[in-house]
Protein backbone atom coordinates (compact mmCIF):
# COMPACT_ATOMS: atom_id res chain seq x y z
CA UNK A 1 0.00 0.00 0.00
CA UNK A 2 1.48 3.34 -1.21
CA UNK A 3 0.39 7.06 -1.27
CA UNK A 4 -1.19 8.30 -4.20
CA UNK A 5 1.23 9.50 -6.72
CA UNK A 6 2.89 13.02 -5.38
CA UNK A 7 5.76 12.93 -7.76
CA UNK A 8 4.91 16.25 -9.25
CA UNK A 9 4.07 17.76 -5.85
CA UNK A 10 7.29 20.06 -4.49
CA UNK A 11 8.04 20.28 -0.40
CA UNK A 12 7.94 23.63 1.05
CA UNK A 13 10.84 24.86 2.14
CA UNK A 14 10.63 27.28 5.44
CA UNK A 15 13.45 29.43 6.63
CA UNK A 16 15.88 27.70 8.78
CA UNK A 17 15.77 28.30 12.53
CA UNK A 18 17.72 29.07 15.25
CA UNK A 19 17.92 25.98 17.06
CA UNK A 20 18.56 24.08 13.34
CA UNK A 21 21.90 26.54 12.64
CA UNK A 22 22.72 26.27 16.33
CA UNK A 23 22.95 23.07 16.54
CA UNK A 24 25.04 22.62 13.15
CA UNK A 25 27.62 24.96 13.40
CA UNK A 26 27.83 24.77 16.99
CA UNK A 27 26.73 28.08 18.22
CA UNK A 28 25.06 29.61 20.98
CA UNK A 29 21.49 30.49 20.41
CA UNK A 30 21.55 33.80 21.54
CA UNK A 31 24.46 34.80 19.58
CA UNK A 32 22.27 34.31 16.17
CA UNK A 33 20.28 36.96 14.38
CA UNK A 34 17.04 35.28 12.50
CA UNK A 35 16.02 37.33 9.77
CA UNK A 36 14.99 34.73 7.44
CA UNK A 37 11.11 34.10 7.47
CA UNK A 38 9.85 37.65 8.04
CA UNK A 39 8.56 37.34 11.93
CA UNK A 40 7.96 40.03 13.82
CA UNK A 41 11.47 41.26 15.58
CA UNK A 42 9.20 42.82 18.55
CA UNK A 43 7.69 39.08 19.35
CA UNK A 44 4.03 38.60 19.36
CA UNK A 45 1.26 40.80 21.00
CA UNK A 46 1.74 41.49 24.78
CA UNK A 47 -2.04 41.65 25.09
CA UNK A 48 -1.89 38.20 22.90
CA UNK A 49 0.41 36.61 25.44
CA UNK A 50 -1.54 37.69 28.35
CA UNK A 51 -4.66 36.15 26.47
CA UNK A 52 -2.82 32.53 25.75
CA UNK A 53 -2.04 32.60 29.53
CA UNK A 54 -5.49 33.53 30.59
CA UNK A 55 -6.68 30.65 28.35
CA UNK A 56 -4.57 28.46 28.66
CA UNK A 57 -7.21 26.17 31.31
CA UNK A 58 -9.47 26.22 28.65
CA UNK A 59 -8.19 24.04 25.73
CA UNK A 60 -9.85 21.40 26.93
CA UNK A 61 -13.05 22.79 24.92
CA UNK A 62 -13.23 23.44 21.49
CA UNK A 63 -13.16 26.45 20.44
CA UNK A 64 -16.54 27.61 19.18
CA UNK A 65 -17.03 31.11 21.21
CA UNK A 66 -14.04 32.25 20.49
CA UNK A 67 -14.26 31.26 17.06
CA UNK A 68 -17.46 33.06 16.11
CA UNK A 69 -15.91 36.27 19.11
CA UNK A 70 -12.59 36.63 16.10
CA UNK A 71 -14.67 36.06 13.17
CA UNK A 72 -17.39 38.74 14.23
CA UNK A 73 -14.65 41.10 15.42
CA UNK A 74 -12.53 40.57 11.75
CA UNK A 75 -16.35 41.51 10.29
CA UNK A 76 -16.70 44.49 11.50
CA UNK A 77 -13.45 45.73 11.05
CA UNK A 78 -13.58 44.76 7.46
CA UNK A 79 -17.46 46.09 7.03
CA UNK A 80 -17.74 42.79 5.99
CA UNK A 81 -20.52 40.25 6.87
CA UNK A 82 -19.36 37.44 9.25
CA UNK A 83 -20.25 34.53 7.10
CA UNK A 84 -17.41 36.45 4.78
CA UNK A 85 -14.66 35.57 7.11
CA UNK A 86 -13.15 32.02 6.87
CA UNK A 87 -10.72 31.63 10.16
CA UNK A 88 -7.76 29.17 9.18
CA UNK A 89 -4.71 27.76 10.73
CA UNK A 90 -2.46 30.22 8.89
CA UNK A 91 -2.98 31.85 5.27
CA UNK A 92 -1.81 28.64 4.21
CA UNK A 93 -5.01 26.92 5.71
CA UNK A 94 -7.15 29.60 4.09
CA UNK A 95 -5.87 28.82 0.33
CA UNK A 96 -6.99 25.04 1.32
CA UNK A 97 -10.16 26.32 1.96
CA UNK A 98 -10.49 28.14 -1.50
CA UNK A 99 -9.28 25.38 -3.17
CA UNK A 100 -11.50 22.91 -1.83
CA UNK A 101 -14.15 25.52 -2.64
CA UNK A 102 -13.43 26.26 -5.82
CA UNK A 103 -11.37 23.55 -7.91
CA UNK A 104 -12.85 20.66 -9.80
CA UNK A 105 -10.24 18.21 -10.84
CA UNK A 106 -7.95 19.87 -13.78
CA UNK A 107 -9.09 22.78 -13.18
CA UNK A 108 -6.30 25.62 -14.03
CA UNK A 109 -4.56 27.74 -11.39
CA UNK A 110 -2.42 31.08 -12.11
CA UNK A 111 0.53 32.01 -9.93
CA UNK A 112 3.28 34.46 -9.77
CA UNK A 113 6.93 33.01 -10.39
CA UNK A 114 8.90 33.61 -7.81
CA UNK A 115 6.01 33.46 -5.82
CA UNK A 116 4.65 31.60 -2.21
CA UNK A 117 5.10 27.87 -3.07
CA UNK A 118 1.98 27.09 -1.25
CA UNK A 119 -0.13 28.84 -4.03
CA UNK A 120 0.63 25.94 -6.23
CA UNK A 121 0.88 23.34 -3.33
CA UNK A 122 -2.20 23.70 -2.84
CA UNK A 123 -3.96 23.44 -6.26
CA UNK A 124 -2.29 20.39 -6.88
CA UNK A 125 -2.99 18.79 -3.39
CA UNK A 126 -6.96 19.46 -4.56
CA UNK A 127 -5.98 17.91 -8.46
CA UNK A 128 -5.60 21.71 -9.92
CA UNK A 129 -3.11 22.13 -12.88
CA UNK A 130 -0.86 25.40 -12.17
CA UNK A 131 0.74 27.75 -14.67
CA UNK A 132 2.84 30.70 -13.58
CA UNK A 133 3.18 34.26 -14.75
CA UNK A 134 6.71 36.19 -14.58
CA UNK A 135 7.32 38.48 -11.60
CA UNK A 136 10.33 39.58 -13.32
CA UNK A 137 13.74 41.39 -12.55
CA UNK A 138 14.11 43.11 -15.90
CA UNK A 139 11.20 44.61 -15.28
CA UNK A 140 11.70 45.39 -11.75
CA UNK A 141 9.12 43.02 -10.73
CA UNK A 142 6.35 45.11 -11.62
CA UNK A 143 3.09 43.50 -11.06
CA UNK A 144 0.22 44.88 -14.12
CA UNK A 145 -2.66 43.55 -14.94
CA UNK A 146 -1.60 43.36 -18.89
CA UNK A 147 1.09 41.50 -18.14
CA UNK A 148 -0.07 38.86 -16.10
CA UNK A 149 -3.16 38.56 -18.85
CA UNK A 150 -0.89 37.68 -20.91
CA UNK A 151 -0.54 34.22 -19.38
CA UNK A 152 -4.07 33.45 -18.78
CA UNK A 153 -5.67 31.08 -19.84
CA UNK A 154 -9.27 30.93 -18.51
CA UNK A 155 -7.82 29.65 -15.15
CA UNK A 156 -10.36 29.12 -12.21
CA UNK A 157 -7.83 31.04 -9.34
CA UNK A 158 -5.51 33.82 -10.65
CA UNK A 159 -2.78 34.54 -7.32
CA UNK A 160 -1.93 38.00 -6.63
CA UNK A 161 0.59 38.90 -3.72
CA UNK A 162 0.93 42.24 -3.06
CA UNK A 163 3.21 42.92 -1.31
CA UNK A 164 4.95 40.33 -2.84
CA UNK A 165 7.40 37.68 -1.36
CA UNK A 166 10.13 38.00 -1.97
CA UNK A 167 10.69 40.82 -3.74
CA UNK A 168 8.04 43.46 -1.94
CA UNK A 169 6.00 44.96 -5.13
CA UNK A 170 3.14 45.78 -5.01
CA UNK A 171 -0.46 45.42 -7.37
CA UNK A 172 -2.22 48.51 -7.45
CA UNK A 173 -5.48 48.38 -6.74
CA UNK A 174 -6.76 49.78 -10.07
CA UNK A 175 -5.11 46.72 -11.40
CA UNK A 176 -6.71 44.27 -9.39
CA UNK A 177 -9.82 45.75 -10.48
CA UNK A 178 -8.67 45.28 -14.56
CA UNK A 179 -7.45 42.12 -13.91
CA UNK A 180 -11.13 40.92 -12.51
CA UNK A 181 -12.84 43.04 -15.37
CA UNK A 182 -11.14 40.84 -17.44
CA UNK A 183 -11.09 37.68 -16.68
CA UNK A 184 -13.94 34.77 -16.94
CA UNK A 185 -16.95 35.37 -14.58
CA UNK A 186 -15.78 31.71 -13.34
CA UNK A 187 -12.27 33.07 -12.23
CA UNK A 188 -11.71 34.56 -8.89
CA UNK A 189 -8.75 37.17 -8.22
CA UNK A 190 -7.28 35.93 -4.49
CA UNK A 191 -4.88 39.11 -3.09
CA UNK A 192 -2.50 37.50 -0.84
CA UNK A 193 -2.17 40.84 1.56
CA UNK A 194 -0.41 38.87 4.21
CA UNK A 195 2.07 41.41 4.40
CA UNK A 196 -0.71 44.02 3.96
CA UNK A 197 -0.21 45.98 7.19
CA UNK A 198 3.50 47.02 6.19
CA UNK A 199 2.17 48.72 3.34
CA UNK A 200 0.55 51.99 2.75
CA UNK A 201 -1.53 50.99 -0.30
CA UNK A 202 -5.56 50.76 0.49
CA UNK A 203 -6.91 46.78 0.44
CA UNK A 204 -8.07 44.67 -1.97
CA UNK A 205 -11.02 44.04 0.77
CA UNK A 206 -12.63 47.38 -1.28
CA UNK A 207 -13.42 44.91 -3.91
CA UNK A 208 -14.89 42.27 -1.99
CA UNK A 209 -17.35 44.25 -0.47
CA UNK A 210 -18.67 45.38 -4.72
CA UNK A 211 -17.55 42.47 -6.31
CA UNK A 212 -18.02 38.50 -6.65
CA UNK A 213 -14.69 37.67 -7.77
CA UNK A 214 -12.36 38.94 -5.58
CA UNK A 215 -11.34 37.58 -2.03
CA UNK A 216 -8.48 38.24 0.70
CA UNK A 217 -6.56 36.81 2.45
CA UNK A 218 -4.72 38.42 5.67
CA UNK A 219 -2.67 36.75 8.27
CA UNK A 220 -1.57 37.41 12.44
CA UNK A 221 1.69 35.84 11.53
CA UNK A 222 3.50 39.32 10.72
CA UNK A 223 2.51 42.40 12.33
CA UNK A 224 0.69 40.94 15.07
CA UNK A 225 3.79 38.40 16.03
CA UNK A 226 1.78 35.37 16.24
CA UNK A 227 3.56 32.91 13.17
CA UNK A 228 3.61 30.61 15.93
CA UNK A 229 -0.29 30.09 16.51
CA UNK A 230 -1.27 29.27 12.78
CA UNK A 231 -3.65 31.96 12.49
CA UNK A 232 -5.13 33.60 9.04
CA UNK A 233 -8.19 34.13 7.80
CA UNK A 234 -9.65 34.43 3.94
CA UNK A 235 -12.14 37.39 3.12
CA UNK A 236 -14.49 36.11 0.27
CA UNK A 237 -17.23 37.72 -1.72
CA UNK A 238 -20.90 37.69 -0.19
CA UNK A 239 -22.35 34.79 -2.40
CA UNK A 240 -19.58 32.50 -1.58
CA UNK A 241 -20.56 32.57 1.85
CA UNK A 242 -22.39 29.27 2.75
CA UNK A 243 -19.28 27.52 1.20
CA UNK A 244 -17.27 27.87 4.25
CA UNK A 245 -19.14 25.57 6.32
CA UNK A 246 -19.15 22.42 3.78
CA UNK A 247 -14.95 23.04 3.35
CA UNK A 248 -13.85 23.92 6.50
CA UNK A 249 -12.04 21.76 9.44
CA UNK A 250 -13.98 21.06 12.67
CA UNK A 251 -12.96 23.76 15.01
CA UNK A 252 -10.66 25.50 12.14
CA UNK A 253 -8.44 27.20 14.54
CA UNK A 254 -7.84 26.64 17.99
CA UNK A 255 -9.46 28.49 21.53
CA UNK A 256 -5.82 29.68 21.86
CA UNK A 257 -5.25 31.27 18.57
CA UNK A 258 -8.57 32.73 18.39
CA UNK A 259 -8.03 34.10 21.80
CA UNK A 260 -4.43 35.45 21.19
CA UNK A 261 -6.01 36.91 17.50
CA UNK A 262 -8.62 39.07 19.58
CA UNK A 263 -6.66 40.29 22.19
CA UNK A 264 -3.75 41.38 19.37
CA UNK A 265 -6.39 43.04 17.31
CA UNK A 266 -7.01 45.43 20.20
CA UNK A 267 -3.34 45.97 20.72
CA UNK A 268 -2.87 48.93 18.29
CA UNK A 269 0.73 49.88 19.59
CA UNK A 270 2.07 46.93 19.06
CA UNK A 271 1.25 47.14 15.49
CA UNK A 272 2.56 50.25 14.86
CA UNK A 273 5.33 50.00 16.58
CA UNK A 274 6.22 46.76 14.52
CA UNK A 275 5.00 48.75 11.43
CA UNK A 276 8.11 51.72 12.32
CA UNK A 277 10.23 49.03 13.02
CA UNK A 278 9.94 47.75 9.63
CA UNK A 279 9.53 51.25 7.75
CA UNK A 280 12.73 52.05 9.77
CA UNK A 281 14.75 48.78 8.78
CA UNK A 282 13.64 48.81 4.91
CA UNK A 283 15.35 52.30 4.97
CA UNK A 284 18.45 51.33 6.50
CA UNK A 285 19.63 48.62 4.37
CA UNK A 286 18.69 51.02 1.04
CA UNK A 287 21.08 53.26 2.72
CA UNK A 288 23.59 51.54 3.91
CA UNK A 289 23.62 47.97 2.30
CA UNK A 290 26.50 47.95 -0.32
CA UNK A 291 23.98 46.31 -2.85
CA UNK A 292 21.20 46.75 -5.13
CA UNK A 293 18.16 46.72 -3.36
CA UNK A 294 14.55 46.78 -4.35
CA UNK A 295 11.89 49.14 -2.90
CA UNK A 296 9.86 46.96 -0.61
CA UNK A 297 6.11 47.34 0.84
CA UNK A 298 7.12 43.90 3.29
CA UNK A 299 8.88 43.36 6.23
CA UNK A 300 11.92 42.40 4.09
CA UNK A 301 14.16 43.52 1.73
CA UNK A 302 15.71 42.09 -1.20
CA UNK A 303 19.12 42.02 -2.21
CA UNK A 304 21.45 41.00 -4.91
CA UNK A 305 24.35 39.81 -3.76
CA UNK A 306 26.05 37.19 -6.64
CA UNK A 307 26.35 34.09 -5.24
CA UNK A 308 23.12 34.35 -2.93
CA UNK A 309 23.80 30.38 -1.76
CA UNK A 310 27.50 31.29 -0.73
CA UNK A 311 26.36 34.77 0.65
CA UNK A 312 23.69 32.76 2.85
CA UNK A 313 26.17 30.06 4.03
CA UNK A 314 28.66 32.75 5.25
CA UNK A 315 26.46 35.39 7.01
CA UNK A 316 24.92 31.78 8.85
CA UNK A 317 28.81 30.97 9.74
CA UNK A 318 28.48 34.76 11.26
CA UNK A 319 25.49 34.72 13.09
CA UNK A 320 23.40 36.40 10.43
CA UNK A 321 20.76 33.83 9.48
CA UNK A 322 18.64 35.22 6.01
CA UNK A 323 16.80 33.17 3.40
CA UNK A 324 19.12 32.06 -0.15
CA UNK A 325 16.62 33.11 -2.75
CA UNK A 326 17.87 29.95 -4.97
CA UNK A 327 14.15 28.33 -4.53
CA UNK A 328 12.66 31.39 -5.42
CA UNK A 329 14.37 31.29 -8.40
CA UNK A 330 16.42 33.66 -7.79
CA UNK A 331 19.91 32.62 -7.24
CA UNK A 332 21.63 36.02 -6.66
CA UNK A 333 19.29 37.36 -4.43
CA UNK A 334 19.10 37.22 -0.58
CA UNK A 335 16.22 38.13 1.33
CA UNK A 336 16.86 40.09 4.54
CA UNK A 337 13.84 40.55 7.06
CA UNK A 338 13.19 43.99 8.76
CA UNK A 339 14.67 43.81 12.66
CA UNK A 340 15.71 45.90 15.07
CA UNK A 341 17.59 48.43 14.87
CA UNK A 342 20.30 46.51 16.58
CA UNK A 343 19.68 43.17 14.59
CA UNK A 344 19.49 45.04 11.20
CA UNK A 345 22.76 46.98 11.68
CA UNK A 346 24.56 43.99 12.32
CA UNK A 347 22.99 42.07 9.53
CA UNK A 348 24.58 45.18 7.36
CA UNK A 349 27.59 44.79 8.40
CA UNK A 350 28.24 41.47 8.48
CA UNK A 351 26.63 41.39 4.34
CA UNK A 352 29.11 44.44 3.92
CA UNK A 353 32.00 42.72 4.74
CA UNK A 354 31.16 38.86 3.49
CA UNK A 355 30.31 41.30 -0.13
CA UNK A 356 34.39 43.08 0.06
CA UNK A 357 35.57 39.71 1.23
CA UNK A 358 34.42 38.20 -2.09
CA UNK A 359 35.86 40.71 -4.20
Amino acid sequence: MHPRDLSSHTAYEAGRGVEEVARELGLDPDSLVKLASNENPLGPSPAAVEAIRAHADRVHTYPKASHADLTAELAERWDLSANQVWLAAGGDGALDYLSRATLEPGDGVLVPEPGFAYYGMSARYHHGEVTTYPVSKAEEFEQRAEKILADYDGERIVYLTSPHNPTGSEVPLSEVEELAERTDDGTLIVVDEAYGEFSDRPSAVSLVETRDDVAVLRTFSKAYGLAGLRLGYALVPGSWADAYARVNTPFAASEIACRAGLAALDDAEHVERSIEVAHAARERMYERLDARTWESAGNFVLVEVGDASGVADELQERGVIVRDCTSFGLPECIRITCGTEEETRRAITECNEVLREAT
